[in-house]
């Protein structure tokens, strides 16, 4: 089973520095932009969404406003938000889950451990559940009363040619997803790296749960990927670049066929 494989892009973040990507950089006050992404996994029959990116009310609420509400940024793929019925959630943080609402007929797919974490005594800690919010983690606890999560400890299998591998590091259930496609394996990172400079050139996250985890992440990814052509990570606007756009939607690439053209590193 192959799929074709889709990022969507939804809001940036350009106001950033370097600082704010990498720990113990060496040039800390350099910009630094951001891109936020979902994914979309399709084979022809079934539609696979991961993650739901966050709304224009998070994003006020943050100060981090959208350029696309995300079912909007989906539409040109033909997707309606009753259409999802599987969603894989890489982690809980509000711009990978902050749009659990907008897709009610889905069921989540996670690590059990993310789970335990975004509701365990760590949220006791403001630094550790700035990148949570409460209202996303209760839609997924609705969810879960309603029979619709499906937990995994570690590895598991979605759909034919889908697997989820927690990850841990940036979050403690942090997952990454690895696909099967014409071209071969494809990883889609998430926040295992936010950027190919992290899992490449080893440089932490400066949010992180647990620096080891982070740092062997890196390494589990790019065997996930098998070349590094098929690693894709979570925010980096080199994607965009790397990548297909779509004929319609510019803020749509796809990821399956590989990138146009070399890595830059």
């Amino acid at each position: 089973m192959t799929w074709q494989v889709h990022s969507v892009k939804y809001a940036e973040r350009n106001a950033r520095i370097r600082a704010d990507s990498f720990l113990f950089d060496e040039d800390p006050t350099a910009p630094h932009a951001m891109d936020y992404f979902m994914w979309v996994l399709q084979d022809g029959k079934r539609t696979i969404l991961v993650d739901t990116g966050y709304n224009s009310a998070e994003g006020a609420r943050r100060d981090r406003p959208i350029r696309l509400d995300p079912t909007v940024a989906l539409a040109p793929l033909g997707i309606r938000p009753d259409m999802i019925d599987t969603l894989i959630v890489t982690h809980l943080h509000y711009d990978h889950a902050g749009g659990l609402h907008l897709f009610p007929n889905a069921t989540l797919h996670m690590q059990e451990v993310e789970m335990a974490y975004a509701t365990g005594p760590c949220m006791c800690h403001q630094a550790m559940r700035h990148p949570f919010t409460a209202d996303h983690i209760c839609e997924a606890i609705k969810r879960l009363y309603a029979g619709r999560v499906v937990f995994y400890d570690g590895f598991g299998e979605v759909a034919p040619g889908v697997s989820v591998h927690r990850i841990g590091g940036h979050s403690r259930g942090l997952q990454a997803v690895r696909v099967e496609t014409e071209s071969g394996p494809l990883c889609l990172a998430s926040d295992a790296a936010h950027y190919y400079e992290n899992a490449f050139a080893g440089k932490l996250f400066p949010i992180v749960a647990d620096a080891e985890q982070m740092l062997r992440g890196f390494q589990t990814i790019q065997k996930l990927a098998t070349h590094p052509g098929r690693l894709v990570p979570g925010h980096d606007p080199l994607v965009r670049e790397l990548f297909p756009r779509h004929d319609q939607a510019d803020w749509i690439n796809r990821l399956d066929l590989g990138p146009t053209q070399p890595l830059p590193f």
